[in-house]
């Protein structure tokens, strides 16, 4: 027969958390039980390996990196350098026009007024080396419009009576002959320039013969006169040309149209005399014409 009185409320397992109890003949064994702490165990061991790749990221970017830096160089300008000139030799994608876009804090305003010693940044260079370098590398960002001749343009202005008229009419007057700067490689600005619209014609300022008219690096297209009394005109950064090496011109005929072709920042006729046809034998063009009865506003 059961016992009389209450049963008694089985005693709850207190440690069944922490122990597993084994035993024979009353003998217990308390063995941990490693499943919870085991599975906190792992995220330390998680944690040193994900911090252990980072720095393992960290160095494998810095290559990348490098290499970006490596990508630029830089050049220090030469006598008889100029930005088309050095962009072409040098391989710069965009130019001469992204030589000094890169470069305008150390240029300055006026693409033209570089001097030797001057360093530029050239950017990330053109792939080199074979056929490869000869099919990225670049040519002048200025087009180089085909020399052509307009009869119906050729035709001589009424002039001032002397023999001579101004290259273009009624134009403001820019940048002044002389004006001193170290930015440029003679030291001062070698000719006047005339402030015109693209498209303007360009005439010549008395009769003679056309030693030049093409390409002219910096001066972009241009146009080279000598006349009678031994001197010559120059009219640089035209858009077009209407006239040919050897051809005669007139008082006031078209030789082309103005432009911003070579190194400019805007739109203007560049015009220089000279006592040679070359670069570096300029005298006053504006008292030459003044001389020969032409004002100059």
């Amino acid at each position: 027969m059961p016992a009389k009185g209450k049963h008694r409320r089985p005693k709850s397992q207190r440690f069944t958390r922490s122990i597993a109890v084994a035993g024979t003949g009353g003998a217990a064994l308390a063995l941990p039980l490693m499943g919870a702490t085991g599975a906190h165990a792992a995220t330390p061991t998680a944690a040193v390996a994900q911090t252990a790749e980072n720095p393992a990221k960290t160095a494998a970017a810095a290559p990348t990196a490098a290499k970006k830096a490596a990508g630029t160089k830089t050049y220090r300008v030469k006598a008889g350098d100029y930005l088309s000139k050095i962009a072409d030799e040098q391989n710069v994608t965009g130019g001469w026009k992204r030589l000094y876009s890169d470069n305008r804090s150390a240029i300055g305003s006026d693409p033209s007024l570089i001097h030797p010693g001057l360093k530029l940044t050239l950017g990330k260079k053109a792939a080199s080396g074979g056929a490869t370098q000869s099919s990225t590398k670049t040519t002048p960002s200025a087009a180089k419009p085909a020399k052509t001749t307009t009869t119906a343009a050729n035709t001589a202005s009424a002039g001032s009576g002397s023999g001579y008229t101004l290259p273009v009419a009624g134009a403001t007057v820019g940048t002044a002959y002389k004006v001193a700067g170290s930015m440029w490689s003679s030291g001062y600005h070698t000719g006047v320039d005339f402030v015109v619209p693209t498209g303007t014609t360009i005439k010549a300022i008395a009769s003679g013969t056309v030693v030049s008219a093409g390409w002219g690096g910096a001066y972009g297209n241009q146009v080279v006169i000598r006349h009678a009394d031994g001197q010559y005109s120059q009219y640089a950064h035209m858009s077009a040309l209407s006239v040919s090496a050897g051809q005669s011109v007139t008082e006031g005929q078209q030789v082309g149209l103005s432009g911003a072709t070579g190194n400019v920042t805007g739109p203007h006729l560049h015009f220089e005399i000279r006592t040679t046809p070359n670069y570096g034998s300029d005298v006053d063009p504006v008292a030459y014409l003044r001389a020969h009865g032409v004002a100059v506003g």
